[in-house]
């Protein structure tokens, strides 16, 4: 708390000897500049004293009940500050009451990131790491981009690589949420290039993300350090035919996947690591998961986490990346739970968010597209609603009412049914983007979006343009493609079932395809690809985190034409419910991270509005 001072005092017309009302000297006061504030530091227990007489529990809280302000304590005469002194006591009760166990858990430091059972290192490392923060200034100078890195950085690359540096050199992990497209790669390896400079000697640092990003991560590399021996290892050691050992030995980057991760934790345990890169992080959103208790286990000095979606559906999703990166720094899971996120999430509690925010502030860099690259071109998104036909209309109320009636009532015991309700809820989803998509029997009515979207097609294509399609849903990506073929267009389809992904996405980017149909899961993140400037998204999905990262493999460093997006959603229809979520989930996302973006988890009175 930033200048208490002395919360009770001895009223000047009393005043005998040194008689006074403070708090014990036990708040390390780092000012603004750390940016979480003294509260996160406070002792477990507040201490009162008047003359070195300690004052008791009921005797504090008499205090506060009074509306006078003197008080005879100790059988001394005080004037009391109530406003300072209930402030105090709520941050000591905050502190306590959240179990910020700052000074206690720097866990990553003694070997592990979990939650449970790992040693904890002295209180002093970490507060000398926050006194070291504080000193820095906006002023100092940046540590120099190894020169070994073929790139040019632009000036907020260069300010995040540095701020990777500082933290490291802090002895903090962090979490690198630049906006997507803002090259969050370049920066992680000009910060990884620079540790392996201060030291040669150092075990590899281990890069983890979701399949479909390995090959960039390894062209990257290529590319942007050579010099770095950066190995993929992409499947499990019986294809291999060698250990995670064998892999890693000489290597100074190791990239591989959560799925790898997972299969063979046990050996990825056993390894050393000068350090750990979670990229996409939201993949790891759920800290339940083995996957997150296998990255946990994972013996490095730090963690730098790497999302452009830090929170993607609630507030629960950073607890899961900052757990990883700066285990510790948030109360463990059943406390954040009820006194952070569903204050945060219902809107009762606006301290809250502001506690969270400010707690989050130092360990978390956050820029977005606007701030950072002004000369990135225009995106230009536009909401196309598109009518159904009659027959398929006609279908579609027809399923509607059957299966509103059947999730309306299996909501009445909704964690059990849960499954059962997003099962209609799909069923419905599928009924108004084409009707054969439930039934075969429907292949001859057609699809109204698309019918738009070849439309658009057959008009941009010839005059050289490329368009990226998105959709949930692989079979109807499928019909989108004959329909497509058919008008003679060109087309690459990526999906789950897709092999040979690196030559698929080549034949896009070459310009073989001038179409790319995409499933948002197989291809919504770690792709760049700027030849694109027209992109659909055929259906609406309730995370709109998800959907932002999908148009953002166009929108991103290196584009330099506008970028057309079209959202198309089939009017009044669920998918209408859907975009109204979206809406909702917009509005709550951007109170945490960016003063924007963090949506609610689907609960049952989402899923209910959708079917009303």
């Amino acid at each position: 708390i930033e200048g208490a001072g002395v919360l009770c005092r001895v009223p000047a017309w009393w005043r005998r000897g040194s008689s006074s009302v403070s708090v014990t000297e036990r708040i390390g006061d780092l000012g603004p500049g750390i940016g979480i504030g003294s509260e996160a530091l406070l002792s477990t227990t507040p201490s009162f004293t008047v003359d070195g007489e300690e004052l008791t529990r009921e005797e504090i809280l008499d205090l506060l009940e009074r509306t006078e302000g003197l008080a005879l304590i100790k059988g001394k005469w005080v004037e009391v500050d109530h406003d300072r002194l209930k402030r105090l006591l709520r941050l000591f009760d905050e502190a306590r009451g959240q179990e910020m166990s700052i000074f206690e858990a720097l866990r990553a430091s003694a070997g592990g990131r979990g939650q449970e059972g790992l040693i904890e290192v002295e209180r002093g490392k970490w507060l000398d790491g926050l006194l070291r923060r504080k000193r820095m200034t906006a002023g100092d100078e940046l540590p120099p981009v190894p020169s070994t890195i073929a790139a040019t950085l632009r000036g907020y690359q260069e300010k995040g690589y540095a701020w990777l540096v500082r933290m490291n050199d802090l002895g903090f992990g962090a979490c690198l949420a630049d906006d997507m497209g803002l090259g969050k790669t370049v920066q992680l390896l000009s910060a990884v290039h620079s540790l392996r400079d201060a030291d040669p000697e150092a075990p590899p640092v281990l890069v983890v993300a979701p399949t479909s990003v390995l090959g960039a991560w390894e062209e990257e590399a290529r590319r942007f350090a050579p010099d770095l021996d950066a190995r993929v290892v992409a499947g499990t050691a019986r294809r291999r035919g060698t250990s995670v050992a064998e892999e890693c030995a000489g290597a100074h980057l190791v990239i591989t996947s959560y799925t790898i991760a997972r299969l063979e934790a046990g050996q990825w345990a056993a390894q050393e690591f000068s350090g750990l890169v979670v990229d996409e992080a939201q993949t790891v959103k759920n800290p339940r998961t083995a996957v997150h208790a296998a990255l946990a286990a994972v013996r490095a000095p730090w963690c730098f986490a790497v999302t452009g979606t830090p929170v993607e559906n609630s507030v629960a999703d950073l607890w899961s990346v900052l757990a990883l990166a700066c285990p510790g720094l948030l109360p463990r899971w059943e406390v954040f739970n009820e006194r952070i996120r569903k204050p945060v999430e219902s809107g009762r509690d606006p301290a809250a968010l502001d506690r969270l925010r400010r707690l989050i502030a130092p360990f978390v860099l956050r820029r977005t597209k606007e701030e950072v690259a002004p000369d990135l071109p225009d995106k230009v998104e536009t909401l196309a609603r598109v009518e159904l036909g009659e027959e398929h209309r006609h279908i579609y109320e027809q399923h509607l009412t059957r299966e509103r009636a059947r999730a309306l009532s299996l909501m009445e015991d909704f964690p059990r049914n849960r499954m059962d309700v997003l099962a209609s809820i799909t069923r419905l989803r599928q009924l108004a983007l084409d009707p054969a998509l439930v039934d075969g029997a429907y292949a001859h009515v057609g699809s109204a979006k698309t019918e738009y979207l070849v439309g658009q097609l057959v008009q941009i294509v010839p005059r050289g343009h490329q368009a990226l399609v998105f959709s949930q849903f692989t079979s109807f990506l499928a019909r989108i493609r004959r329909a497509l073929e058919r008008r003679g267009i060109t087309v690459a389809q990526l999906d789950g079932a897709t092999r040979g992904r690196a030559r698929v996405i080549e034949r896009f980017r070459s310009g073989a395809a001038s179409v790319f149909l995409i499933s948002l899961k197989a291809g919504g993140t770690g792709l760049t690809l700027t030849e694109a400037d027209y992109v659909y998204v055929m259906d609406p999905w309730w995370n709109p985190a998800a959907e932002a990262q999908a148009v953002d493999r166009a929108h991103r460093i290196g584009q330099s034409k506008k970028v057309n997006v079209y959202r198309l959603v089939a009017d009044d229809t669920i998918e209408a419910k859907v975009v109204e979520l979206q809406d909702r989930k917009r509005r709550l996302v951007s109170k945490v991270v960016d003063g924007a973006a963090a949506g609610a988890s689907l609960g049952a009175e989402d899923l209910r509005a959708l079917l009303e």
